[in-house]
């Protein structure tokens, strides 16, 4: 592999980890204060794109501002991460909080397939792309390789702001103390009068508008079709087992580590790329079945 090829393979890798990013950080945060693993989370993401690519496509339509093209993707995913996020809790997960793993994994898969199949009644089954933002950013050249702006600039930076935001609001304002007291121990904040209610929405509209907006930045440079948030949920998930079950700060790494892996397997082994960050997963699982940054608890009986 030349240095151009290396140089573009990690460009790619990056880019993609900012995206994968974003979703596993939003379904880590639900897992780490409701402890459930909400599979309908990858409709987020569909969802998020879907309507992230309607809403450029009525900019171009309405002759509207082409700036507007880049606010509109942070629109998207507000207005549907919040809203079904808003919706899943108070119809869905308030109500499964205490009930079996083996329920709640099913519950939130009969949610995902419900959103999954009003997505295809909405959007029907042809690709959905529009491309306008990245049109609109242009290119750049890093020693020699041209890279649009867009991949190569804006995702990683969103990526890095909703981390450091994230982070700053967990540990700065009282709605996130909140959220820590109740990840920590729920029984005793709600001993100590924190409303886990609300919490609780909160936690999942805030996950919510993580995962759409994964799927709002994806839109200019992916072709949304029927089964895309499967496929991401999958890989969000192998993230989130990588790093360990609610580990916010382990998921930026594991996912540019998945990122870089399975960009290289694209221009190394083209075969593998598929099977990369499932065996990247299972490596780590086998060595370490906390995840790499867990450490070990102990059970109580």
């Amino acid at each position: 592999m030349d240095g151009s090829l290396l140089l573009l393979a990690t460009m790619d890798g990056v880019s993609y980890a900012a995206l994968l990013f974003l979703v596993a950080l939003g379904l880590t945060l639900i897992f780490g204060v409701m402890q459930i693993i909400n599979v309908a989370h990858g409709s987020l993401y569909a969802w998020g794109g879907y309507f992230a690519a309607t809403l450029g496509l009525a900019i171009t339509q309405f002759a509207l501002p082409a700036w507007l093209a880049l606010p509109a993707l942070f629109v998207a995913a507000i207005v549907i991460g919040g809203l079904l996020g808003t919706v899943l809790e108070f119809a869905l997960l308030r109500h499964i909080l205490d009930k079996d793993p083996a329920l709640q994994l099913l519950v939130t898969f009969a949610a995902f397939m419900v959103l999954e199949d009003l997505q295809r009644l909405i959007w029907g089954v042809q690709p959905v792309f529009v491309s306008d933002v990245v049109n609109q950013l242009g290119t750049l050249t890093v020693a020699g390789v041209t890279y649009t702006r867009y991949q190569l600039l804006v995702l990683p930076a969103v990526a890095l702001a909703a981390f450091a935001g994230l982070r700053w609001f967990l540990g700065s304002t009282a709605a996130g103390r909140q959220i820590s007291a109740v990840t920590h121990h729920r029984e005793v904040a709600t001993t100590l009068g924190v409303n886990t209610h609300r919490v609780t929405w909160l936690t999942i509209a805030l996950g919510g508008m993580l995962g759409a907006l994964g799927g709002a930045l994806a839109s200019p440079t992916t072709s949304f079709t029927p089964g895309i948030g499967a496929d991401m949920m999958v890989l969000s998930f192998a993230v989130v087992a990588t790093a360990g079950l609610g580990q916010i700060g382990g998921a930026a790494l594991a996912a540019l580590m998945i990122g870089l892996a399975r960009s290289f397997s694209v221009y190394l082994l083209p075969e593998a790329e598929v099977l990369m960050p499932y065996v990247i997963m299972v490596l780590v699982l086998l060595l370490r079945p906390q995840g790499l940054f867990s450490s070990v608890a102990a059970r109580r009986i």
